[in-house]
């Protein structure tokens, strides 16, 4: 959008002082545009005026290079309007609609095209043009893509899949339980687990400042260190305080992972805030080690309701709308974010970077290590699962449901 206004802003410019300009002075004129604005100036100038990016930079070197005594304007090389080098789009009529039919995915000219199925890249772009019997090079072809308001796009993520029906009906439902418990001043949560990540000099996505031709050195395969193996982080984040707790584990996400999580974010962050608190509600999605159909789960809760005397609410966000889930875009990104471009060689050094993540709105990160092995496959059989105290709301039962201790502190 800010692209968008600066091209229309130089486009105003530039009509209006098009009367009083020759040759030299508009590519001057573009150059110092360009150079105001800064990275990417070039072609927003270019598409905004029309002058080719060759001009422009033209340009640059002008003002660059010394004025010389003899640089007088009776002995420039002026142009009269409409000389020079014609556009190709201008002597080969069809290049443009070929081109386009070229680029474009669907069906329209030959459904069997060979770029159909190859990169759309400018070099194969003008290759096929040429078979076509085009005299074009990758360089012009990518200018006329630019002409044709075509950019470089990668993919994004936009669908989601079946929807369920009821979904936006969840959504009113989490918060309204939300202010609801914000009124009665009652502690909110919000949990999740955060992608697996090797322990080691791996190659971690992103980059971080070091001198010219000096990168960190990682190794070159992504095999796991059998010593060291993966970090499975899980974090608890209070939807109010604007406060995160992240139990790094060291074996498998599991149930009970989660749930010493929030026994851990309770003893260390939670009751300090909420000594008076009666309830705790805990916003999920419906999968992983919190599933809403994870009987272990169910059962851990209610040995943590047990333990801390709290009636403990949960609301699973609907299947498929796990990244509506608060912790996701107000503490693991910002996690992220923090370590890009450094290599998680230790879990040391990965405690720190989450304990170093912080936000100008406050976000503060506590982090420790959970060094127990966590066992999977555990089966929760129906003695067990009935001696939960579950009590499930009208509205959706197996995504809200509250469980009430047992044993009152």
């Amino acid at each position: 959008m800010r692209n968008l206004q600066v091209i229309q802003q130089i486009r105003s410019k530039y009509r209006s002082l098009l009367p009083y300009l020759n040759e030299k002075t508009r590519r001057i004129w573009a150059a110092i545009e360009s150079l105001a604005i800064g990275r990417g100036g070039v072609n927003q100038v270019a598409h905004a005026t029309g002058l080719s990016r060759t001009t422009i930079y033209t340009g640059m070197r002008e003002l660059k290079a010394p004025l010389e005594p003899s640089d007088t304007e009776a002995k420039e090389s002026i142009r009269r309007p409409g000389s020079g080098r014609k556009k190709l789009a201008e002597i080969d009529p069809t290049l443009v609609n070929d081109l386009q039919a070229l680029v474009e995915s669907s069906t329209r000219g030959d459904p069997e095209t060979p770029l159909l199925w190859t990169c759309k890249s400018t070099t194969n772009l003008a290759e096929e043009l040429q078979h076509l019997g085009h005299r074009v090079s990758a360089r012009t072809v990518c200018t006329l893509l630019n002409d044709m308001d075509y950019s470089l796009q990668s993919n994004r993520k936009t669908h989601e899949g079946n929807q369920h029906r009821d979904r936006d009906k969840q959504f009113k439902h989490i918060a309204q339980q939300v202010k609801a418990f914000h009124r009665r001043n009652q502690p909110m949560i919000s949990v999740d687990a955060k992608k697996k990540e090797l322990v080691g000099h791996f190659k971690n996505a992103g980059q971080e400042w070091h001198r010219k031709q000096q990168p960190e050195e990682v190794n070159l395969h992504d095999f796991v260190d059998k010593n060291l193996g993966k970090a499975a982080p899980y974090g608890v984040y209070d939807l109010y305080m604007n406060q995160g707790w992240v139990s790094v584990g060291i074996s498998h996400d599991t149930a009970e992972l989660a749930v010493e999580t929030i026994r851990r974010w309770w003893n260390e962050m939670g009751y300090p805030l909420y000594p008076e608190a009666a309830e705790l509600l805990i916003t999920a999605d419906c999968g992983g080690s919190n599933s809403n159909r994870c009987r272990l789960w169910k059962l851990k809760l209610q040995e943590l309701a047990d333990e801390l005397g709290l009636t403990i609410q949960v609301c699973h966000f609907p299947p498929g709308t796990s990244k509506w889930n608060k912790i996701e875009h107000r503490m693991f990104c910002h996690i992220s974010q923090n370590w890009r471009g450094r290599p998680l060689a230790s879990r040391s050094i990965i405690i720190k970077l989450i304990n170093h993540t912080k936000t100008k709105q406050g976000l503060a990160i506590q982090a420790k290590l959970d060094k127990h092995q966590y066992k999977t496959g555990i089966k929760v059989s129906d003695e067990e699962f009935n001696t939960i105290a579950l009590e499930q709301d009208k509205f959706h039962g197996e995504w809200n449901y509250r469980i009430q201790p047992r044993i009152r502190v």
